[in-house]
């Protein structure tokens, strides 16, 4: 296997168990709520059930910070200190955060510091477990003996074909984000209208549709990824899926896309804090490889 170390950020949402059975490294955003600041790297959490109880039940509204280029370094040299000459950091997109930008400074100052150290930082332009299937791509690359570059270069060619499609269950964390107006978090809710959200080529997330009801919205990412699928079926040997807090609508999709699609296999995640904050509870998420975003 190639000797390289992969990081990402924990906007990938990958469980814990994943990342440790693979060793990949993630970097910890931080985020506040109700005047508390947690982040992996302190060590204080908030286990992920109480964060969403927190918005749902008492209406905590949580906010977040990205990783600055100065705590990057530090775990560039970290992995420097572990042995590793290369680093692929597979960054969180850069339409929805700063995170990369910060990546790429500290890379330029460790390789100017380290001139036997090379890293690639990678904008995957994905959010989420789109970003964790990101990663998954590359430790496939990496178990087939390609280079770090050759990695590099796979993940870069294929970036559009890495798709997104997501539902919310409640429009006010979307307004608050910017997302929708205030009218319309407000009419929607009382209308019970579902917004169908994907991200776009420049890794923003941009509203697509909208639908009636819960169950409608879920069937739409299946009719989603019928339409975007195409040609890239056979990648598809895995699928992804994200919840907030709402594992018995992720089970269902994931139900109709191995009756609809004969795939059997699926990683199923909650969605961390960092972008839960701003999907909000109840939120589901599908990625898959298609031919285009």
């Amino acid at each position: 296997m190639a000797d390289f170390k992969i990081v990402t950020d924990s906007t990938a949402d990958l469980p814990a168990d994943y990342l440790k059975e693979h060793d990949v490294a993630c970097m910890n955003m931080s985020y506040m709520l109700d005047g508390e600041t947690y982040s992996g790297d302190t060590g204080r959490e908030l286990p992920w059930k109480d964060f969403y109880r927190m918005m749902r039940e008492e209406g905590k509204m949580p906010s977040t910070s990205q990783i600055n280029p100065e705590e990057i370094r530090g775990h560039f040299e970290e992995y420097i200190k572990d042995g590793y000459k290369e680093i692929l950091y597979l960054a969180f997109s850069s339409g929805l955060s700063g995170t990369c930008s910060s990546g790429r400074i500290a890379a330029e100052d460790v390789m100017e510091e380290h001139p036997e150290v090379k890293i690639i930082v990678v904008d995957s332009l994905c959010a989420s477990m789109g970003e964790g299937l990101f990663v998954h791509r590359a430790l496939e690359l990496k178990k087939a003996g390609k280079s770090m570059q050759e990695t590099a270069d796979w993940l870069n060619a294929n970036i559009q074909n890495f798709v997104h499609v997501f539902t919310v269950d409640d429009l006010n964390h979307l307004h608050r984000g910017g997302r929708v107006s205030k009218t319309t978090a407000v009419i929607g809710t009382l209308a019970g209208i579902k917004p169908i959200l994907h991200v776009d080529k420049e890794g923003h997330l941009i509203a697509i549709d909208k639908v009636r009801g819960r169950k409608k919205s879920l069937l739409k990412l299946v009719d989603y990824m019928e339409t975007h699928m195409g040609s890239r079926k056979e990648d598809n040997d895995i699928v992804f899926i994200s919840h907030g807090d709402a594992l018995e609508d992720a089970e269902f999709v994931a139900e109709q896309i191995k009756e609809r699609f004969g795939i059997d296999k699926f990683l199923i995640s909650h969605i961390g804090p960092t972008v839960g904050t701003h999907s909000g509870p109840g939120t589901i998420a599908l990625f898959f490889m298609g031919e285009e975003r």
